[in-house]
């Protein structure tokens, strides 16, 4: 299969995301989900497993393609039922112009089809479609969350992605990106720099280290991470497929001495950036090594043409109440804009399977972050 054709398609789509690549896609089919790729064209869609990715002709789909959405399926309950029962999950999915009301429609109609098809307790959407900018916004656009509703889409419960972001537009000169941070974050910029702060791209062979850092820095700071071979998974998939217009993921490590004291992955797909895992240690923290990191980090996103610069979460309360209040103002202070997004709705087919699934499952993820939360100390300590 030639993971570029796809990922050239939606790279023409409004809004393409790192999430919907063949990538993703490939991360999660080692985990027990099944990419299933649709293709909407002006006259049908085409559901393409990835048994069938190969057999179509895709140069003709390429050309006529509307919208596209990469689904991920886990089949559940094996055993407890005589059919087969799935989750379906579209992350940052699906791609169109949202404002095209006819195919926003039929998108929709075949969705929902799509999701009765695959016996499905529910499938779960989480669109970028834009509701309002900046802090004090409030939502301006009700039409798409409206027609959603009618539809029977409830506002999901379990939100796999941050719904607000703050994003940095890179379009400007370097001077103009240091003019717009806050004059206390280009002191630290600076700080860093004269501390003998210094940045360097990351290899496959500084992977085993940079988890174990994330590692202290999810016990340290009080926030659930996967175990090693789901981070070895991600960043060796995305490192190895960087090539011309296809995503790919740059490790920033940040030295003192040659010591590794902080470090990012700056995942890049069609023109866009994203900060998506951070990780420091307590040594050198009073040299400001996470702010030099930032900025070397828009550089090299500028660097590879990219045209914005997402800092992958923001508060959905903007007060000191919300958990990620701290981490915010950190982002704030880089000059970006305040994003606030739909979040994820559920479509479910079958309502009752959809209620148990919905009361169960917050349970059963509780323990299983604190079991996450102990194997990540026992691996630290062993």
């Amino acid at each position: 299969m030639n993971s570029n054709i796809w990922n050239e398609i939606i790279s023409k789509l409004p809004n393409p995301h790192f999430l919907q690549t063949y990538e993703w896609g490939q991360v999660k089919a080692k985990y027990g989900w099944e990419p299933i790729y649709l293709i909407w064209t002006e006259k049908q869609l085409s559901v393409i497993s990835s048994q069938s990715f190969s057999t179509e002709n895709w140069s003709l789909i390429s050309d006529n393609c509307l919208a596209a959405c990469l689904v991920l399926k886990r089949t559940i309950l094996r055993n407890a039922f005589a059919a087969r029962v799935s989750i379906l999950y579209a992350p940052k999915g699906p791609l169109l112009d949202w404002s095209n009301e006819s195919l926003r429609n039929r998108v929709f109609d075949d969705l929902q089809t799509f999701a009765k098809k695959q016996g499905a307790i529910f499938l779960k959407i989480d669109p970028d479609i834009v509701l309002g900018r900046g802090v004090e916004s409030g939502n301006s656009d009700q039409v798409i969350t409206s027609e959603m509703k009618r539809r029977g889409w409830v506002e999901s419960q379990e939100q796999i992605q941050f719904k607000n972001t703050v994003i940095i537009d890179l379009s400007e000169s370097e001077e103009n990106l240091l003019a717009r941070m806050k004059q206390k974050t280009r002191y630290n910029i600076r700080l860093a720099e004269k501390k003998g702060v210094s940045i360097r791209e990351g290899k496959l062979d500084d992977l085993e280290n940079l988890y174990r850092m994330y590692a202290e820095t999810s016990v340290r700071d009080g926030f659930v991470i996967r175990d090693e071979n789901y981070y070895m998974t991600v960043w060796k998939i995305f490192m190895q497929s960087a090539v011309s217009n296809q995503p790919s993921a740059v490790p920033l490590i940040a030295e003192v001495d040659n010591e590794p004291v902080a470090a990012i992955f700056l995942f890049m797909f069609a023109g866009r950036a994203y900060y998506v895992y951070g990780m420091s240690r307590n040594a050198h923290r009073e040299k400001m090594p996470t702010y030099l990191l930032q900025w070397e980090a828009m550089k090299v996103a500028k660097s590879n043409r990219c045209m914005t610069y997402d800092l992958w979460g923001a508060p959905d309360m903007f007060d000191e109440s919300d958990s990620m209040w701290g981490v915010y103002r950190f982002k704030e202070g880089l000059g970006g804009e305040v994003i606030r997004t739909l979040g994820a709705y559920d479509f479910a087919p079958n309502k009752i399977l959809y209620k148990l699934y919905a009361d169960i499952m917050p349970r059963v993820l509780d323990i299983m972050r604190s079991r996450g939360k102990q194997k990540t100390r026992q691996g630290l300590s062993a």
